[in-house]
């Protein structure tokens, strides 16, 4: 088995992320062997990541994807698109409270997976702070962190 990846971002980016996140998980494709994908489905983050996803299956039929559900399936059912090979509750039976869920899910999220893809512009927020704790353990060389963020802006100011 290869390695896993969790792709979040800020819900507001825009679709000039798209070519920039392709990039970017195209390379943890064939680099780093990434062959398991997971990423939520709340924000435009999310769709954008869904759309890539679906183009990048066409190419490397062998990559899966998952959807990550923050609340237990059986109270908040949904079906994964068909670019998904299905959905991931890490919980088991558990049910996180709702006010926690979706900061819990991806904290647990950063801390399974081997390499993040993220769209984090704003330090402040929930997205911020699990790109910094993220990256603190990076610095451990616990997993790899790539925040497109930071290559957007640059490429932006050339």
């Amino acid at each position: 088995m290869g390695a896993s990846c969790f792709i979040m971002g800020n819900r507001d980016v825009g679709e000039e992320v798209i070519p920039a996140l392709r990039d970017a998980m195209e390379r943890h494709i064939l680099q780093y062997g990434v062959d398991r994908f997971y990423v939520g489905h709340y924000g435009r983050f999310d769709r954008i990541a869904a759309q890539v996803i679906q183009q990048l299956k066409g190419r490397f039929g062998e990559v899966q994807a998952w959807m990550v559900l923050p609340y237990h399936p059986a109270d908040h059912p949904i079906s994964a698109p068909g670019c998904f090979d299905g959905t991931f509750y890490p919980w088991e039976d558990q049910r996180i409270p709702r006010r926690l869920a979706i900061v819990r899910t991806n904290r647990y999220m950063v801390e399974t997976c081997d390499y993040l893809i993220a769209y984090a512009a704003y330090g402040f927020s929930n997205t911020g702070k699990l790109v910094a704790y993220a990256q603190k353990r990076e610095e451990k060389g616990l997993m790899r962190v790539e925040n497109l963020a930071q290559c957007i802006s640059k490429d932006s100011l050339r």
